[in-house]
């Protein structure tokens, strides 16, 4: 079978999927990248059968002219065209078209990756979500605040809750829109900021049928995250989730994926339980989790993830996992700014709960602050039980602590 893998770059956790995809069975892979041909050589080797280099690999013209490119070295045929970021799934869908090739169609792939679109798609099938509003001018943005304030300002495509902002006032509103006016070409997305306890609901569909599902839980949310440089955040995988607390969220997430269109991929999506108890989906990426919830994910379940994902969607193949664990992970984000000057406690972390660690990236002095909300490094613990992984992770907020200067 002939695969081509949009990889934009090299980057560590999009390789484990390139691999997963490079080691299937009779799979001859092409890759398509902004990187040099050397970074994904060095990580493939001979598994490599084509590379095709782009400037762009967003931009659905090159990537067309890429895979035209990889397709004459297959004898003319590519059967599958897949990647893991959200930014490219509009332009490999607009490719698929183009090329015939099997996978999501344009349509799909807007209704996830338009996030305004998604919403009113969402409401009009009587799903419940944050209200919203895509103003084309500043006059639209503040009529939406007039009735729905405090609210959350993103752009319309955004991913993984960059360029995002709470806004209380009318006042910082006005502020932000001078210095950022939204217009018919390019709008701005308002939405209610909910307050309650944000989760997410990660998924595996194939041919329409939702095969699995796994719960997570935040703590804090990710836009608090994102407005705080320097909390220390965790999340939580619960060994048991099909329990009457999450009964909801199983029937309406899989009927947000029908409407939406889902057929065959994993997806993750973010969703608050609000003080009344009431459930709201945020939003729905069709694309596997990052910020390390892939490699959580396989922990939980004994499953390599980055292996699953390629093998359902070349091979359409997937055998849904029992959970035997419960897994949660502490991202370590660095006070200050700058590089890394000091990391406390990291030791005194391995001496105490080393027997729960299962994976670990601890920042080292001198290394770079990181650019995005999942900071500078990270720890997975993993037990049996959930309360054990839970006292883990508090414990290992209280001992570990990274400065920048």
């Amino acid at each position: 079978m002939h695969v081509v893998f949009v990889a934009p770059y090299a980057l560590e956790t999009t390789l484990r999927f390139v691999r997963g995809a490079a080691d299937l069975p009779g799979v001859r892979l092409g890759v398509i990248s902004q990187d040099p041909a050397e970074r994904f050589a060095d990580a493939l080797g001979k598994r490599l059968a084509f590379f095709q280099r782009v400037r762009d690999a967003t931009n659905a013209q090159e990537l067309g002219e890429a895979v035209r490119a990889i397709a004459r070295d297959f004898s003319g045929s590519v059967e599958r065209l897949i990647g893991v970021l959200e930014q490219l799934q509009e332009p490999m869908a607009e490719v698929r078209e183009r090329f015939r090739i099997r996978g999501m169609d344009l349509l799909e792939a807007r209704n996830f990756r338009d996030k305004s679109r998604m919403k009113t798609v969402l409401r009009q099938h009587g799903l419940p979500c944050a209200r919203h509003a895509l103003a084309r001018s500043p006059a639209e943005a503040l009529e939406f605040a007039e009735e729905c304030l405090p609210l959350v300002v993103k752009p319309p495509a955004g991913a993984g809750a960059r360029n995002t902002f709470r806004v209380d006032t009318r006042e910082q509103l006005a502020g932000y829109l001078k210095s950022a006016p939204p217009m018919d070409a390019a709008p701005l997305l308002l939405e209610e900021f909910i307050l309650g306890r944000e989760h997410s609901f990660d998924s595996v569909t194939l041919h329409g049928r939702h095969l699995f599902h796994s719960i997570s839980r935040y703590s804090p949310g990710p836009l608090e995250v994102m407005q705080n440089d320097w909390i220390q955040w965790c999340v939580v995988l619960p060994r048991h989730v099909h329990g009457d607390e999450f009964e909801d969220i199983h029937v309406m997430g899989r009927r947000a994926l029908d409407v939406l269109g889902m057929g065959t991929g994993i997806t993750h999506m973010e969703w608050f339980r609000r003080p009344d108890g009431a459930l709201a989906i945020s939003e729905v990426a069709a694309r596997p989790p990052g910020a390390q919830f892939t490699s959580l994910l396989s922990w939980a379940h004994d499953l390599d993830f980055y292996r699953a994902w390629p093998r359902l969607m070349v091979f359409e193949e997937f055998e849904p996992p029992s959970r035997n664990y419960a897994v949660g992970a502490v991202y370590l984000r660095g006070r200050g700014e700058g590089r890394v000057t000091r990391v406390e406690g990291a030791e005194a972390a391995q001496r105490e709960l080393g027997e729960l660690v299962v994976e670990a990236k601890i920042p080292e002095v001198g290394q770079s602050q990181a650019t995005s909300y999942e900071g500078e490094g990270y720890v997975i613990l993993r037990h049996a039980e959930t309360r054990v992984v839970e006292a883990g992770l508090k414990r290992l907020l209280e001992l570990v602590k990274v400065e920048l200067g």
